[in-house]
């Protein structure tokens, strides 16, 4: 009889170590954690994503850190995340380069379909269309008669050749059934000084670098290529009130980690990320840049994400930039 109520006392025990065991392995986090992302410190994107990492660092009392790894089409910063342990402690900041890459080059360090999974939609970030001043037009109908009446002159300009923005205005363009002068610089900043000084007609890039020259008067905004007008500029309309192909976001961003990631680990991350991109201070922020909040679950941005890479690519073909 004592034999056997031992064996049952140290069953007991040992199932008391193995639930405390298996408790131990559930907690997330207890490291540091890296996210990477393809933009340089200092950027719009850079900024939203530090302001995650640090809210995230609070919330669960671990260094959540920064990894910028620009270049290469944002594979200098997939490529690393693709390889890495599927536990939760790396994750990819997802901007629209992801996607465009997957229909630009024609091989990439990863699959981007098979290798990532989702954990959280952030936003869209918001373009827009500006003019020069000097051409004299204060509607996006007003400019798209003019460059119409002038067929090959307008000299538009945006960022490198596959970029969020460049793969915008080649949509708009053909939209809009213009013949343009089309010239790609190496980031937007640089396009939209050539409008600025009167080298190019018009430019295609981010709010947020190009509303301190629309408030100055130095630039004419047209449109936006955000689904919603932005409360930065009510009064500007969307692409997509004139053209139903604009009415969707083309890409996002978001986080995603390796694919074999345990869910539990994926539905935390989800659910933090969730709750910074839905507090105020996040908001205020976004705001500030002309940046549209699409909070999505780990499931939805999965979709979402897919469905972007097909549509993405076939634009990317379509307009004859893949490989290059």
């Amino acid at each position: 009889m004592q034999f056997w109520a031992g064996l049952l006392a140290a069953a007991c025990v040992l199932q008391g170590a193995t639930g405390m065991n298996a408790h131990a392995q559930q907690k997330f986090p207890v490291k540091p954690i890296r996210i990477v992302a393809s933009t340089t410190a200092g950027s719009q994107p850079d900024g939203l994503a530090r302001f995650i990492t640090q809210k995230m660092s609070e919330t669960w009392g671990v260094p959540v850190v920064m990894d910028n790894r620009p270049g290469g089409s944002g594979t200098l910063a997939a490529g690393p995340v693709a390889k890495a342990a599927p536990d939760g402690y790396t994750l990819l900041y997802v901007l629209p380069n992801f996607v465009i890459s997957t229909g630009m080059l024609t091989s990439l360090p990863y699959d981007p379909v098979k290798d990532f999974t989702g954990v959280a939609q952030i936003g869209v970030s918001t373009n827009i269309i500006v003019a020069a001043p000097s051409l004299g037009v204060k509607s996006l109908k007003d400019f798209v008669a003019l460059a119409q009446a002038q067929p090959g002159k307008m000299i538009f300009s945006t960022s490198a050749a596959g970029s969020a923005a460049n793969l915008s205005g080649v949509r708009f363009n053909r939209a809009a059934g213009l013949k343009v002068i089309h010239v790609a610089f190496k980031g937007g900043p640089d396009s939209m000084i050539e409008v600025l000084g009167g080298r190019a007609h018009y430019h295609l890039g981010t709010l947020g670098v190009t509303i301190p020259y629309i408030k100055d008067g130095k630039l004419t905004p047209l449109a936006v290529t955000t689904p919603q007008r932005t409360p930065v500029l009510p009064d500007v309309p969307t692409l997509g009130e004139i053209y139903a192909e604009f009415q969707r976001p083309e890409t996002s961003h978001g986080l995603v980690v390796p694919t074999g990631t345990p869910r539990a680990v994926i539905e935390q991350l989800s659910r933090e990320t969730l709750r910074i991109v839905n507090s105020p201070g996040m908001k205020e922020r976004m705001q500030l840049i002309g940046f549209v909040g699409t909070p999505g679950g780990a499931d939805e941005y999965t979709k979402i994400l897919r469905a972007q890479i097909e549509a993405m690519g076939k634009l990317v073909r379509d307009a004859g930039l893949r490989g290059k």
